[in-house]
């Protein structure tokens, strides 16, 4: 099976970028996968499967790009944020 994305941009950015980035489609296809670890949706080893790259490559590749499994999103620290100033803002009793 096989998942075709596209996007639009003006075609002078995408020029821009096809010149300026080697292979702009892969880029994107990692960039898109390593989005979908970082939010959990890819276990590490569906991220090396849609790669077609092994533990060792993928785990290279995730601390190039200070990705760890496990870290917090932006949205995990919000939540315990709102869940503080809940706790904090309960009378005691």
């Amino acid at each position: 099976m096989c998942l075709n994305v596209s996007f639009n941009l003006p075609a002078d950015l995408e020029d821009r970028l096809r010149r300026e980035v080697p292979d702009l489609d892969a880029n994107a296809r990692e960039s898109f996968l390593l989005d979908l670890f970082r939010r959990g949706v890819l276990s590490h080893f569906e991220l090396s499967r849609a790669l077609g790259i092994d533990r060792v490559e993928t785990d290279a590749l995730l601390k190039n790009r200070a990705i760890f499994e496990g870290s917090l999103t932006h949205e995990d620290v919000e939540n315990d944020v709102q869940a503080l100033k809940r706790l904090l803002d309960k009378p005691a009793r």
